[in-house]
């Protein structure tokens, strides 16, 4: 199983955008940080969790535990449904990508504990 923490940030809303990943995966630790194009923040929490399936992807793991502190972001995935356009758009998505995996759990967390995944989404501002 690999535990993801998911994060994004944005310089504005709309601006400017970065998503943070944290994978841990059999016994490693995974960090990335992905710059992305301008779009508001809770856009962006989408777009990290994307970026963070297909990093998976590529780790070849089968079960994912995404935890995540945008309630929007999780609360659209357990209830698969968005009410803005974009967002829903970006949960099909997420919803494809997911069926790759055996399973895959989306946990709200509140932001103290994701602090790895927030540097990370910072960094990316900065690239």
């Amino acid at each position: 199983m690999a535990e993801v923490y998911i994060d994004a940030a944005t310089a504005g809303n709309p601006g400017p955008s970065g998503a943070g990943i944290y994978i841990k995966a059999g016994g490693e630790h995974y960090r990335y940080a992905v710059p992305l194009p301008e779009m508001s923040n809770h856009e962006a929490e989408f777009h990290a969790c994307l970026e963070a399936i297909k990093r998976c992807e590529d780790l070849h793991v089968s079960i994912l535990s995404i935890r995540s502190d945008s309630k929007i972001l999780v609360d659209s995935i357990e209830k698969n449904y968005a009410k803005n356009r974009t967002f829903n758009m970006l949960l099909r998505e997420i919803d494809e990508k997911s069926k790759q995996f055996d399973y895959v759990f989306v946990k709200w967390i509140p932001s103290s504990q994701n602090g790895e995944a927030d540097s990370l989404a910072r960094k990316a501002l900065r690239r």
